[in-house]
């Protein structure tokens, strides 16, 4: 069977949790440097089709191409680490402690923005014919999203922030069980579908994912966005961290851990239910004796 149960994957989780927590740095920042890239380049091509268009819905059904194609190459996104790599300390893995959690944590959070930003650079030459030129369509798409999800969360000040730490929390509940649904299935084409479905939702919602935005606002910025560095992170990069990590951990991570992992004691059975069971099933196991 191509289909994993629940109890099989959350097992997988956290073998997959530990194995990041000991992974050496340099195939840590390696292996987020081309997940932030390829995240990018997908976020570019979903903006660009979006312009094209005129249909943000063909843009968010196609920028999952980009999230499957990384983690079946095995690279991994900040979104991924928050849910998978903290279940290893808390089911108590060997060498596992909250130091190497936020080791892990913090060398994919560089090697992303690296990524991301390289790919930020190499869009800024293409959408300006290598800045000889004013930013073509796709560029000026580029430099009003940094405008409107930056200012225009500050503009409503603390009711903007809220607004912008619970897309952070909606964005990773839907990235993290993409991650999660790769593994319920052994065959390609099962894990495809089953991430799909979670990354095309995020990214039609509109919700804020820290690595696209790794992408999306250093684009604006080298393209003449009317917002600031500090902008970005204040109103932007910082609370989107905060709400991918609660919105993974607390609502796929800890969640599936807790019901398929670490079980509550199953309620016990009605005696009789029991008896007339065991009753009813008499006669069959006694006819299937030879």
């Amino acid at each position: 069977m191509s289909y994993l149960k629940p109890a099989e994957f959350v097992g997988k989780m956290i073998d997959a949790g530990e194995a990041k927590a000991f992974m050496s740095t340099r195939d840590t920042v390696i292996r987020a440097y081309m997940a932030g890239a390829i995240l990018a380049l997908a976020a570019a091509f979903a903006v660009t089709i979006t312009v094209q268009t005129g249909n943000a819905l063909v843009g968010a059904v196609l920028f999952p191409v980009g999230f499957c194609l990384l983690y079946l190459l095995g690279f991994d996104l900040l979104t991924g680490v928050f849910t998978l790599v903290p279940l290893a300390w808390i089911d108590k893995r060997p060498g596992v402690n909250w130091r190497a959690v936020l080791r892990n944590w913090g060398l994919v959070f560089v090697g992303n923005f690296a990524g991301a930003l390289t790919v930020a650079v190499m869009m800024a030459i293409i959408v300006t014919m290598g800045f000889s030129m004013d930013p073509n369509e796709v560029g000026q798409r580029l430099g009003e999203i940094g405008v409107s999800r930056t200012v225009g969360y500050a503009d409503h000040g603390a009711s903007g922030m809220l607004t912008l730490f619970i897309r952070g929390v909606l964005c990773n509940w839907m990235v993290s069980t993409g991650v999660v649904a790769a593994m319920m299935s052994t065959s390609v084409s099962g894990k495809v579908i089953a991430m799909w479905m979670p990354i095309m939702l995020f990214f039609y919602m509109g919700f804020e994912h820290s690595i696209v935005n790794m992408f999306l606002f250093p684009s604006g910025l080298l393209l003449g966005g009317d917002f600031s560095i500090g902008d970005y992170f204040i109103w932007n990069e910082i609370p989107t961290v905060i709400g991918n990590l609660v919105g993974g951990l607390a609502f796929v991570g800890l969640t599936l851990y807790a019901t398929h992992a670490r079980t509550g004691n199953p309620r016990p059975r009605p005696a009789a239910a029991e008896s007339g069971t065991a009753a009813e099933s008499t006669p069959a196991e006694t006819s299937a004796r030879p």
